[in-house]
């Protein structure tokens, strides 16, 4: 199965704003789901924001983004981006995750969520967060 690694950019309340204007220059589909349809806003002011967006492109452009949340510390220069690790098999998956794991910091252990059968996020080691996931398309 094909591994995928997609810039995942981080953003305060321009997630969408950002990949409905990478939509404009690359084409594809833009899929975005807000913390309020996730239900995990972790207050109100946070439903509206981008919780997983993606733009798909078959020229082969891909790029995610998300908001950070008001309560997490945000600049562009601290939680600017993430690297997004994909495939189609569950599999592949948790055997990359466990191995990122080691000496990793655990943000989001590695589960079901509203956009993947599986997802997890990890600061590995070096400082790299990566955000794992079983791709659904």
């Amino acid at each position: 199965m094909a591994l995928t690694v997609t810039p995942h950019l981080n953003f305060r309340a321009q997630a969408h704003e950002a990949l409905s204007f990478y939509q404009s220059v690359f084409g594809g589909e833009l899929m975005a789901v807000t913390y309020g349809q996730a239900h995990a806003a972790r207050n109100e002011a946070d439903a509206a924001l981008v919780l997983f967006g993606q733009v798909i492109a078959p020229n082969g452009f891909r790029v995610m983004a998300y908001d950070v949340p008001a309560d997490l510390g945000w600049d562009r220069g601290d939680r600017s981006f993430f690297v997004s690790l994909q495939s189609g098999d569950a599999e592949e998956i948790r055997s990359h995750w466990t191995r990122l794991a080691e000496g990793a910091s655990i943000h989001q252990d590695l589960a079901p969520s509203a956009w993947s059968p599986l997802y997890g996020m990890l600061t590995d080691r070096f400082g790299v967060t990566w955000v794992i996931s079983v791709a659904a398309y």
